[in-house]
């Protein structure tokens, strides 16, 4: 029988969907850490509700990216079955580049759940990317990558209809010193970044590019990372205005507030249960709820709702958390 994800999503369920989290650290204790507190949450909810990504990147020193490698490899090799690790490689023009991959693809690559390039600028560096994964026998890993200057976000919509991406994410801070000063430094705060024209253009560009092939738009970090309720109004903000469905966290504390603005509402929960049960009775035809009349448009924005729930470790009414039982 097919799942109502198939009938419902067709071509884009094939994306996958994921966790509205991606968690970065590059310091071996945060890393451990990381890991262990994602261990502890996926049990608290019953489903893997954010990402760990080690950052070679940010988080190798310089001369010790081979050290950093192969670190990162005994970390995602000790990771359970149920976690979700990730990496985030050099860009694909650091002399490092290659040796990632080749190290963490090459030995680790069947527990990652997706590879990161940042600093992308152009379809050609993620073909270069897709190519060096697959050197290392690493076909299957999607990509991931970072939009960070104005080129890329002018290519967004190329970069994003690549079968091998399935997630752009937005580089804050690269993208507003690549304008030499024409963006001020209050762009790169809490506030700024939601309010300065070149700022939002750029997201809602990453956004629409997303969506548009079926890709998740990941926003990128808070730095202000003590201040947690401003945290989760940014979050609300990236996901309720510009059309994101993913964000980053640099700290764990940021981990839950990011959680809760993306996860849908109790009554919100409640609706889409009903009208996706009385949809499936029907075989999917048109009805009527509530005096309104619902068809497949409306029945995948509500199955939408029910899988950003499980995702965010809600608690899913009876009639329909065993399709959820066996989600990836």
């Amino acid at each position: 029988m097919l799942h109502p994800r198939d009938i419902l999503l067709g071509a884009q369920a094939q994306t996958g969907f994921l966790p509205v989290c991606d968690h970065y650290s590059g310091v071996e204790a945060r890393m451990r850490k990381s890991l262990q507190l994602q261990a502890e949450m996926t049990e608290e909810f019953g489903a893997c509700v954010f990402d760990v990504t080690l950052d070679c990147e940010d988080g190798a020193p310089v001369g010790g990216e081979a050290e950093h490698a192969a670190l990162v490899v005994a970390l995602a090799s000790l990771a359970s079955d149920k976690a979700r690790v990730a990496v985030r490689v050099h860009p694909v023009d650091h002399p490092a580049f290659e040796q990632d991959i080749a190290t963490i693809a090459g030995k680790a690559g069947k527990k990652l759940s997706h590879v990161m390039v940042p600093k992308v600028e152009s379809v050609a560096d993620v073909e270069r990317a897709a190519a060096a994964l697959d050197a290392a026998g690493a076909q299957r890993l999607p990509l991931h990558v970072l939009i960070e200057s104005p080129a890329a976000v002018h290519r967004a919509f190329d970069i994003a209809a690549h079968p091998r991406v399935q997630s752009l994410s937005f580089g804050l801070m690269d993208f507003v010193s690549a304008h030499g000063g024409a963006i001020p430094a209050a762009g790169m705060g809490i506030d700024g970044q939601f309010t300065h024209p070149l700022v939002v253009r750029a997201k809602l560009e990453i956004a629409s590019a997303c969506h548009a092939h079926g890709k998740v738009p990941a926003h990128g970090v808070v730095t202000e990372f003590k201040n947690t309720k401003a945290l989760g109004a940014a979050a609300r903000r990236a996901a309720q205005e510009l059309g994101f469905t993913r964000m980053w966290s640099i700290h764990p504390d940021q981990i839950r507030p990011i959680l809760e603005a993306f996860s849908p509402g109790t009554q919100e929960i409640e609706t889409a249960a009903k009208i996706v049960e009385a949809a499936a009775r029907a075989d999917w035809a048109p009805i009527s709820h509530d005096g309104k009349l619902e068809d497949r448009a409306s029945y995948r924005y509500y199955w939408q709702v029910l899988e950003r729930a499980h995702r965010t470790g809600r608690k899913l009414p009876d009639g329909v958390r065993a399709w959820f039982t066996a989600a990836p």
